[in-house]
């Protein structure tokens, strides 16, 4: 990992952390690499259940790609000059995983979002499940602003998951908008006071994360694969969750511990 993102455990939750305050949570190449690699852990620990995306600090999220790094070597203005800029232009799998963006990561991702959020930040953001934010975060895709295009799976995901109009209106703007604004519009869960943020997030995923772990998994594979489909191919995918859930040891145990008055214990098998 990066010294600019930290990775750590609670139970079986993994918080990961950016921590670059200095230049607001820019990522440079480096941190993509780690943030990827973060994700990648996530995905393949069996103890971890479900994760956190924060920041340090007070100020910000994450302000996206770092402009004098991670942005001139994507448009070509310079040359790799170490290994993990080499990695990043080369091994598809970093862009991919760091921004949540076609990376098969099935465990839910929680988002504490700590201040600003944007463009690259935003666009990991866009990747998460569920969302906690302090009332002065602000959200935004600068991009067109300079006569960039947010390619992390903003233009197709943004639409989605709020009304087209105000996605639209965000994405050829550029214009941010504050915390409350977001949470109206469905693009953020909770806002909380900034003392609160990191209790809430962790809240939410320990509580996903004492929940059938196989059945979590199927749940948001499911919802991620039948997103745009017609009805009647999405019902074939449930249909396919279901018969393999019900399958596993832990639909089994789920309703006996219910009847026995015991808390369930769940192996994911």
């Amino acid at each position: 990992m990066s010294a600019n993102v930290l990775v750590e455990r609670t139970g079986a939750v993994a918080i990961v952390t950016l921590d670059r305050p200095a230049a607001h949570h820019a990522l440079t190449p480096e941190m993509l690499c780690a943030l990827a690699d973060a994700f990648m852990h996530v995905r393949d620990d069996d103890g971890i259940r479900a994760a956190i995306l924060t920041a340090t600090g007070s100020i910000a999220f994450c302000a996206g790609g770092d402009l004098a790094t991670t942005l001139p070597l994507m448009t070509g203005a310079r040359e790799p000059q170490d290994a993990f800029e080499r990695r990043m232009l080369n091994d598809p799998s970093v862009l991919a995983a760091s921004a949540l963006r076609d990376f098969p990561l099935h465990k839910p991702v929680v988002a504490a979002i700590n201040g600003a959020c944007l463009a690259a930040g935003f666009e990991t953001m866009l990747g998460t499940d569920i969302r906690v934010a302090v009332p002065h975060a602000s959200f935004g895709l600068p991009e067109v602003q300079r006569a960039l295009v947010p390619f992390a799976g903003s233009m197709v995901r943004l639409p989605r998951q709020i009304p087209h109009a105000i996605a639209m209106e965000l994405l050829l703007t550029g214009r941010p908008i504050d915390a409350q604004e977001a949470h109206r519009c469905g693009l953020v869960n909770h806002v909380v006071p900034p003392g609160e943020l990191m209790d809430k997030a962790l809240d939410i995923a320990t509580r996903i994360a004492r929940n059938g772990p196989l059945a979590v998994r199927a749940v948001k594979q499911t919802v991620t694969e039948a997103s745009g489909l017609p009805l009647d191919v999405g019902y074939r995918l449930e249909d396919r969750t279901k018969r393999h859930v019900f399958a596993s040891a832990d639909a089994r145990e789920g309703p006996r511990s219910f009847m026995e008055k015991r808390d369930p214990v769940y192996t994911g098998r």
